[in-house]
């Protein structure tokens, strides 16, 4: 599994004292979003052409960048650990558009 630990972390609040987290990866083929939870269980991934697509994508379905809200460091803890696969129980929530725009 892929070491996730120095990208940047991107989170969207999904309910009380729950949260998705992202990070997007790249290589010569384009970019990839990487959705995972706090345990980091990785449960989905979405592949895009670009950094810049998958980022705006990120913004458009309600994800921020975590090291950019100072606020959410108050109440919210990066998730630590080893990153590992995972289901979700609503199965693959982004990727088949369940919750994607």
């Amino acid at each position: 599994m892929q070491d996730l630990t120095n990208f940047r972390y991107w989170f969207k609040v999904v309910d009380f004292l729950q949260q998705n987290w992202a990070v997007v990866t790249h290589d010569d083929l384009g970019a990839k979003i990487m959705f995972f939870s706090d345990d980091p269980g990785i449960f989905d991934e979405m592949n895009f052409k670009s950094v810049s697509e998958a980022e705006q994508a990120l913004m458009r379905n309600g994800f921020g960048l975590f090291d950019e809200n100072p606020d959410a460091h108050a109440f919210i803890a990066k998730p630590s650990g080893e990153f590992h696969e995972r289901g979700h129980p609503s199965g693959r929530i982004y990727s088949n558009g369940a919750y994607w725009r």
